[in-house]
Order: structure tokens, then C-alpha cells, then sequence
């Protein structure tokens, strides 16, 4: 069906560009809203209309009788009827949508998948600080980074995935002074612990953890780094070092229970140590884009639609956070990267301006409106119809791997990217352990079960060989149900690249929910190993099609496709 609809828009390209210069350009197709008025639709002529000073249903009526009279149309279309003021449906003919079965059988994993491109896309998610377990906010935001990763390479670009440690700043010398007062032995409610937001302190039982392992002087290894603990409770910048080995080595840990890999770890620290933060503020100073102004330097983000000047140096010497930022892009842009997507919380809202106005103040080459965000709301837990708030592992909130372990990273990576990023979510761990139709994911990947159930007892029965139903005759695939089935399977593609461009792996689970929807009606309309061989086989290849869509599908938001349930 791919094949039939590229070459009737080929053909209605070039009638809409005889009726209007440029109009060719703007050819396509829609889906109808309603099934019975057809298999495809246009609107061109309602959009005609005004320009060319004719009545929309006349010109639908002329555009109809032209592209009748082309290959394509006949060939492919059964019939073209119009509608309302102007709308043009085009009933195919059984071939076209038959057709897409071939086609997925084919491609296999590969369909869907545009041709290779040579643009290099820099993905940076998680970024979180080494302060302590990942929270199921990070996991919202490793499903969705390693989700867009994987819809971006479909549309062959070449992604590169990064994360960003902050190991610099307040934040760290908080771990470091809570590790210490552990090692001490005090704990949280102690009158030497500190309280209130003065006086910071991270209260979870993994800092214990942390102390105890460096009283005891034991190695710690994360990606890149190995440190021993001195066992000095006065080495405070000894318990620095190590608690943030200790906890990167914890993250790492999170990650792969989600089965979430980075190409790269780009320290912040670097940062400062390789002399790029003073230089991109003595950049932005020769260029005449700061000032000073009570004791502090500014940038003059305004300049660039910011709602007002920034402070980039406070009295005190120290940087504001999105100094590093604006050097860290500016690094990105150096090591090739034209297409940089950042994904973070709601929070770093207000840093986006202030980022680009300084990229661009820099004066470097870097466009406008580089980098792109996705910004994504938190997550709420609920359990029993009540909110989880605490983790005994982390003290104030529940993290990734309690998550996982109470429900599985197939559920948690399907719920966590089942809505639009910007929107709130709440998890309901009771429904995600729910073995029936109301379970999303459990409705999917049954689905895909169902199927390979089918295939592997008509391999069991006739010595049936799938790589054979790629060839077979689909004349027989003649019901309404089976219609609806192929066209939601050639409707993948081009879900594929719409929801690459708009950063949108919620709409790949919206698909797959309506494609496990499709092959289950027509699953109870039609029996499928039926004694009639051509009409078995047939049915056999739409299914197995079916499964293979379900599989890629799945494989994109990183959930697993099982044979078995």
C-alpha cells in the first residue's frame, strides 16, 4: 500500500500543479475521520478553491474526473466520491491495501525506516546529579530521551546519547557535608543535623550506605573513575570524591535495570578545570554583550527576547547555573553536532531563553532556536487509590528502581510514555500489575502473543515455515475487519515520522493500542487456521504482518515484544 499511495500522490502532485503553480508541492492525503467514507482523503480542493475564485465542490468535482483518467488512479482506486463543500474520498481497491502485507513482511524490522542521513543529532537526558538515586522523574525522562533516540534513528539520523553530570556546585558539598555528619554518626532528627532551607542536607538511608563504605575504606567504580575511601572522618573532600563515585555507580546501576545506555558522560566539572566556562564569559565580555552592574556581571540576554538581563558572575565570584550551560552547548556545536535535543524537567523552563540568547550572544555560528527542548511534568505514584510519596532508599521520594521492581521495566517505560511529556502523569502501580484489557501495555504485548500462539501452533500442525507467507496470494483477505487491519498497519510509517518530528513517542504507545485494537476484532471475527489453505495462508501473512508492526513498534519506546503470556 506504500508503494500504491506514493504513486497516487505522484499523480495527484502533478494534477493539483496543472490547476495552480506550487499547489503540487503541497499535495496529501488524510486519513477520514469516518472509515465508511473511504480509505484516503483530500482537502486540496477546499484549499484551491479561493485562489482560483471557483466553488470548492466544483473544483473537487473537475480535480475528481482528472485523476481518474491517470495511471495511478486507475490502477489502485476503486472510486472517488465528494463530500460536504469540497472533500475528495478515494475508496482503494483490495490490491493497494493488501499490498502492505508484502511490504512488512519484507522489510521486516526495517519497515517504517527512512534511508540514512548524514546529520549527526546529539540526544542529553537524565543529566541528573549525583546526589542520590534516580527518582521516577528521571525515569520519565530516560523512557522519553531513549524513545525520541530511537524514533530519530528510524528517520535514519545518527544519534548520539549523552548525559550530563552535574558534579559541581552547592549540591555536591551538601552530599559531602551529609556523608560526614553520618560517618560521625548523627542522622536526620538529631539537634546536630541540619534543618530547614538554610541548611540543606540529603536525609536518605543511602547516605548511611555511603559512610559506612567509606569508614570501611572499600573502592567504588562508576564509568569512568575508581576511588577508595581513606576512612578519615575528616577527609572531607576524600568523602566528596567517593560519595559521588559511590552514587554515579548507583545511577549506572538504575540505568541498566531500565535498559538505558549513553554513548557518552560529559562532566560539568570539566568544564570549569578545562578553562571553557572563563572562556565563554571572556567571549561574550569582548563582544560587548555584558555589563556590570552592583557588584555583579550581566548578560544582556534582552537583546535576544529574553524578559530581562541575566546575572552571569555574583559578587561572591561564583557563576550562575546557565554559564556552564551556555559553554556546554558551545561544545556541542564544536564536536559536530548541528541538532542538539535537550530533555529535562518543567523547571529548567526558565533556562532556555537565558541558554540561546547566550549561544547567540557568543556569536559562534550556532542558529537560532538551538538547542530543542522537551520538557516533561513530574510523575505521581499511586498505590491502593493512595499517593507513594517516600522511599526508605532515598528518604523523600519514590525512585526508579523501586518502580521497577514493583511493577516491570516493560510497564514502567510503556505507562511512563503513554501521555504527552508537558502533561501530568500519574502511575498506578495496581494497574500496571493488572493482567486484563485496562493494562495498556499487557494489552499490547498480548497482542503480539496471540499471534505468535497462532503461528506456532499452525508450525506445530502443517510444518508451516513464516519466511514462505511473504509470497502468498492476499486475494482472499476480503473482510471489513481485515481491511481495517492493513490500513492501520500502512498508517505505521508515517506515524513513525510524525512522531519523530514532534518529539512524540506517545503517540507510537496511541498507535500500538489501536493496532493491538484492530488485530483483536479481527481476531474474533475470522478463525485463522482454517482448512482452506489460500485463505489460511493469507490470513496467516496478515497477522504475522501484524506481529512484526507490533514488534517495531514496541522496540522504539524499548519494550519488549513476548512470544508467550
Amino acid at each position: 500500500m506504500l508503494f500504491a499511495k506514493q504513486h497516487l500522490l505522484t499523480a495527484l502532485a502533478a494534477e493539483l500543479e496543472k490547476l495552480h503553480t506550487g499547489a503540487g508541492a503541497r499535495a496529501a492525503f488524510e486519513s477520514p475521520k469516518v472509515a465508511a467514507h473511504g480509505d484516503l482523503a483530500c482537502t486540496a480542493a477546499m484549499q484551491l478553491a479561493k485562489a482560483l475564485k471557483q466553488n470548492p465542490r466544483q473544483l473537487a468535482e473537475t480535480l475528481r474526473t482528472a485523476l481518474l483518467l491517470t495511471p495511478a488512479f486507475e490502477r489502485w482506486v476503486d472510486a472517488i466520491e465528494i463530500a460536504g463543500p469540497g472533500f475528495i474520498n478515494i475508496r482503494l481497491k483490495d490490491a493497494a491495501k493488501q499490498a502492505v502485507v508484502h511490504e512488512v513482511l519484507q522489510a521486516a524490522d526495517c519497515f517504517g525506516h527512512q534511508p540514512a542521513q548524514a546529520e549527526k543529532v546529539l540526544v542529553e537526558f537524565v543529566s541528573a546529579n549525583p546526589t542520590g538515586p534516580l527518582h521516577v522523574g528521571h525515569g520519565r525522562q530516560a523512557a522519553l530521551g531513549d524513545a525520541i533516540c530511537n524514533l530519530l534513528a528510524t528517520q535514519g539520523q545518527q544519534v548520539y546519547r549523552e548525559f550530563y553530570y552535574n558534579d559541581a556546585g552547592v549540591q555536591i558539598g551538601t552530599l559531602a557535608s551529609s556523608t560526614q555528619l553520618r560517618a560521625k554518626g548523627f542522622k536526620p532528627g538529631d539537634a546536630e543535623w541540619p534543618s530547614g532551607e538554610n541548611a540543606p542536607a540529603y536525609n536518605g538511608d543511602y547516605i548511611q550506605d555511603i559512610a559506612n563504605d567509606f569508614l570501611a575504606k572499600k573502592t567504588v567504580r562508576s564509568d569512568d573513575r575508581e576511588f577508595t575511601g581513606s576512612g578519615d572522618v575528616n577527609d572531607l573532600d576524600g568523602m566528596r570524591l567517593f560519595a559521588v563515585a559511590y552514587l554515579r555507580h548507583e545511577q549506572d546501576l538504575d540505568l541498566k535495570a531500565f535498559d538505558v545506555q549513553f554513548d557518552n558522560y560529559y562532566l560539568e566539572s570539566s568544564l570549569y578545570t578545562s578553562g571553557k566556562v572563563d572562556a565563554v564569559v571572556q567571549k561574550l565580555r569582548d563582544v560587548g554583550k555584558t555589563y556590570e552592574h552592583d557588584g555583579a556581571l550581566w548578560l544582556k540576554s534582552t537583546d535576544y527576547g529574553d524578559d530581562k538581563d541575566r546575572v552571569m558572575r555574583k559578587g561572591d565570584g561564583s557563576y550562575t547555573y546557565f554559564v556552564p550551560d551556555v559553554a556546554y552547548h558551545i561544545t556541542k556545536w564544536e564536536r559536530g553536532f548541528t541538532r542538539v535535543v535537550n530533555i529535562q524537567g518543567t523547571d529548567h523552563h526558565g533556562t532556555i531563553a537565558r541558554v540561546r540568547a547566550g549561544l547567540q550572544a557568543a556569536h559562534v555560528g550556532i542558529p537560532e532556536g538551538y538547542p530543542d527542548y522537551v520538557l516533561h511534568t513530574m510523575v505521581r505514584v499511586m498505590r491502593g487509590g493512595e499517593e507513594v510519596k517516600i522511599s526508605k532508599r532515598a528518604g523523600s521520594y519514590v525512585t526508579l528502581r523501586d518502580l521497577i521492581e514493583w511493577t516491570s521495566k516493560d510497564a514502567v517505560r510503556f505507562f511512563l510514555l503513554s501521555r504527552k511529556p508537558d502533561t501530568e502523569y500519574i502511575f498506578d502501580i495496581d494497574l500496571a500489575l493488572a493482567q486484563n484489557n485496562d493494562n495498556p501495555v499487557y494489552y499490547v504485548q498480548y497482542a503480539h502473543a496471540r499471534i505468535c500462539s497462532v503461528l506456532a501452533a499452525w508450525k506445530d500442525k502443517d510444518g508451516g515455515d513464516q519466511s514462505t507467507l511473504a509470497k502468498v496470494n492476499l486475494s482472499p483477505l476480503q473482510s471489513p475487519q481485515a481491511h481495517a487491519l492493513m490500513l492501520a498497519l500502512a498508517k505505521y510509517p508515517e506515524m513513525l515520522t510524525s512522531a519523530a518530528a514532534d518529539f512524540a513517542p506517545h503517540d507510537v504507545t496511541f498507535y500500538l493500542r489501536d493496532l493491538a485494537s484492530q488485530y483483536h476484532s479481527y481476531y474474533d471475527a475470522e478463525r485463522i487456521l482454517v482448512d482452506d489453505i489460500p485463505v489460511k495462508n493469507a490470513r496467516l501473512a496478515l497477522v504475522a504482518a501484524t506481529a512484526q508492526v507490533l514488534r517495531n513498534g514496541l522496540k522504539v519506546l524499548g519494550v519488549s515484544a513476548p512470544q508467550k503470556m
